[in-house]
């Protein structure tokens, strides 16, 4: 039986769960659709290697759909100072107070967002779920887009959200091409514990990066002395990296890393190549891009999630004001409205964060200078550093 929803979401995700939600609080008939099972959680188990520094402006989102308590219920590590540098005596630091918050953000894991945001769909029975199943067909009839699914089950809506990550399967079929390309460039993520402990104290709340020639190599910090470190370098040299074995990597982060991280111990290690995509629209034929599925970032500023927060947010707003109107929500206004919301905003900080990383890349005296002597005069002029932070936090 082909079952009727308002809105059907592709991709159980961060995101597209967020999404999901939000939109079930406007009093639309939804069906998420995921392709894996839930995550579970234990107080105790591990670090998960996926960490997200979250903004207050997603947590703000996070709070209105009523999931921000699940999580928080579960392990969060607010930070609140963010500090950057090249040379030692040359940097840029942000703190919570300049812009009199408590925090700039949290460090979480990706999972336990995710598993927040499912833990509020029993409040909503418009809210449908379909879990660890796979999408065996999908065509277009008239206004409808008809899904059937390897459990059975068919649902069939006028509009789709592809929250499916970087790949996304509903982007191609939609037809919408993309721009991007590879960074030539790895980055490794390794949870460490961390075996100074005042060390580990003067650290606890205060992500930093220092940059290299070979890419930066940042610290977010986690609960119970723990930590999360960003290494950035040559896909030869993370390679090698992943081959060694827990003892010989700490050695290498030794050498590697500021003296202000210390001794650290081995977690796990997981690693990425860096990639640039942006899809050439954000909407085609019934199906709405959100998410990975419409851009990726270089994670150099930890973003990629927080943008995807962002596009959230803006497609809610514009649903809701299509509703008050009396417009259809699959209308190409609507959903151009959506679109040059978030369209331009996620390529400004595209182009940004690849300015930032190809100006550190260089290694020529003249501009060595020059970015050092910007870092030290961004940290001495107030007014530049709290609006450069309200952009980055998205306030």
């Amino acid at each position: 039986m082909m079952i009727q929803k308002d809105v059907i979401v592709v991709g159980g995700g961060m995101v597209g769960s967020a999404a999901a939600v939000g939109l079930a609080q406007l009093g639309l008939k939804v069906q998420l659709i995921e392709r894996t099972t839930l995550p579970h959680f234990e107080p105790n188990q591990p670090y998960d290697i996926r960490i997200s520094a979250i903004s207050v402006t997603s947590v703000r989102l996070l709070e209105q759909l009523n999931a921000w308590q699940n999580i928080r219920a579960m392990r969060i590590c607010p930070y609140r100072a963010l500090e950057t540098w090249e040379i030692d005596g040359f940097s840029t630091a942000f703190h919570s107070r300049d812009l009199g918050l408590n925090e700039l953000g949290y460090m979480v894991e990706n999972n336990l967002i995710q598993l927040g945001l499912w833990q509020t769909f029993a409040d909503y029975p418009n809210l449908g779920s379909s879990l660890n199943v796979e999408i065996q067909q999908m065509k277009k009839c008239g206004e409808n887009w008809q899904l059937s699914l390897s459990n059975g089950e068919c649902y069939r809506a006028p509009l789709i959200l592809a929250c499916d990550g970087a790949n996304s399967k509903l982007r191609q079929i939609a037809g919408i091409g993309l721009t991007g390309w590879q960074y030539r460039q790895s980055c490794m993520l390794i949870l460490v514990s961390m075996l100074d402990e005042q060390t580990a104290l003067a650290q606890q709340d205060t992500t930093w990066q220092q940059f290299f020639p070979s890419g930066p190599r940042a610290f977010l910090p986690l609960c119970d002395n723990q930590g999360c470190l960003v290494w950035y370098d040559s896909l030869e040299r993370i390679r090698q990296l992943q081959q060694l074995p827990p003892e010989k990597l700490d050695l290498e982060i030794e050498v590697a890393f500021p003296a202000r991280l210390g001794k650290v111990k081995t977690q796990s290690a997981a690693s990425f190549t860096l990639t640039r995509r942006h899809a050439q629209h954000y909407f085609k034929n019934g199906i709405v891009l959100l998410g990975d599925s419409a851009h990726t970032i270089n994670p150099l500023a930890g973003q990629g999630v927080n943008l995807g927060f962002k596009d959230v947010k803006a497609f809610l707003d514009v649903v809701a004001r299509a509703q008050k109107c009396g417009q259809l929500i699959n209308d190409e206004a609507v959903l151009q409205r959506y679109q040059r919301l978030r369209q331009k905003d996620n390529l400004l900080m595209q182009t940004g964060m690849d300015l930032f990383y190809k100006g550190f890349k260089q290694d020529l005296l003249p501009l060595k200078i020059l970015r050092n002597a910007a870092l030290v005069a961004v940290d001495k002029a107030p007014i530049i550093k709290k609006q450069a932070l309200k952009y980055a936090l998205g306030l």
